[in-house]
């Protein structure tokens, strides 16, 4: 409104319409004119269109994002929910899985090769800012870094993934909550099945309605979002939205050695393994196989996590 007072042809006319008797009239004036104001500002490029067009192509990727209510695809086989954090976890049953690639350019994602797994759960969705609220309200947790944080402690964003927390804050809070990080493997295969699918819903390429990636927002959003693209198992933003911390050491060879049953990860390393990609990754970088790794003690506006436990069937 601020911009549209200062449009000089529109000055004159407000003033004579505050001046007069007739406040129906010129309400009723303002009423036909502001949307003549704001189509008019939209459509004649301008530093106020372009804003305008940003906010509204923005808003047409938050309502993508929901999918507008629509279900997912698929329901999980079994659920369980935490007593501690609310956390609702889906059984991913004990079998074979197709882990890793052959693409010629990701020799950390290679060998693709099959691993035994037994039964686990898996977090629904990534841990979000309120229940990592609950682990710091028990003195279990230390804060995110919160002086760099925008998302942590606003009510607003209490659904959001809980980032800046390395990876000692996200083994701690799975710790609290009495589950643990999830291994790499156990990680992929709740993220694609055991039919060898590149995303959580299968070989489609992604889009504004599967995944938060690219920076096509360019934030961060609820960890509820995006039915549409849920895993095999019914898990939620595995691809996009936040890096994960997962359980095992970062080793780029190790495939090659890897046991084929219940694979737990280097015994050593420098930097830790992370899954799923971000906000900020492209789409070959989302692919339910690919790896990346960061220090341990080194938190980051991409990286949150969710926790898993093992399972008897």
């Amino acid at each position: 409104m601020r911009d549209l007072l200062h449009i000089p042809c529109i000055l004159p006319a407000i003033d004579d319409f505050m001046k007069s008797n007739n406040h129906r009239t010129a309400a009723l004036i303002l009423i036909i004119l502001l949307p003549l104001v704001l189509v008019g500002l939209y459509k004649i490029p301008s530093p106020v269109s372009i804003a305008m067009h940003n906010q509204v192509r923005k808003a047409r990727l938050v309502i993508a994002s929901y999918d507008w209510g629509a279900p997912m695809p698929v329901s999980p086989e079994k659920v369980s929910v935490s007593p501690i954090d609310g956390m609702v976890q889906v059984l991913v049953p004990a079998g074979e899985f197709r882990m890793g690639a052959d693409d010629k350019g990701g020799q950390k994602n290679r060998p693709a090769h099959i691993i035994m797994l037994s039964a686990f759960w898996v977090d629904q969705v990534e841990v979000t800012n309120a229940m990592y609220t609950l682990c710091v309200e028990a003195g279990k947790c230390t804060l995110p870094v919160v002086g760099r944080n925008p998302y942590y402690g606003h009510p607003r964003y209490k659904n959001y993934p809980v980032v800046y927390v390395s990876w000692y804050d996200a083994y701690s809070y799975c710790q609290w909550a009495g589950r643990r990080l999830p291994t790499e493997a156990e990680w992929e295969k709740a993220a694609r099945g055991t039919d060898g699918r590149l995303y959580p819903w299968g070989n489609e390429l992604p889009d504004e309605r599967l995944a938060n990636f690219n920076l096509n927002i360019g934030a961060l959003l609820d960890v509820h979002r995006y039915p549409l693209g849920a895993s095999p198992y019914g898990v939620l933003n595995m691809a996009g939205n936040v890096r994960e911390w997962v359980g095992d050491w970062f080793d780029r060879s190790y495939y090659s050695v890897s046991p084929r049953e219940n694979p737990q990860g280097p015994p050593s390393g420098k930097t830790k393994s992370l899954r799923g990609g971000s906000y900020d990754d492209s789409y070959t970088q989302i692919r339910t196989y690919n790896r990346f790794d960061h220090e341990p003690s080194s938190p980051g506006i991409i990286r949150g996590f969710r926790c898993a436990s093992n399972a008897d069937e």
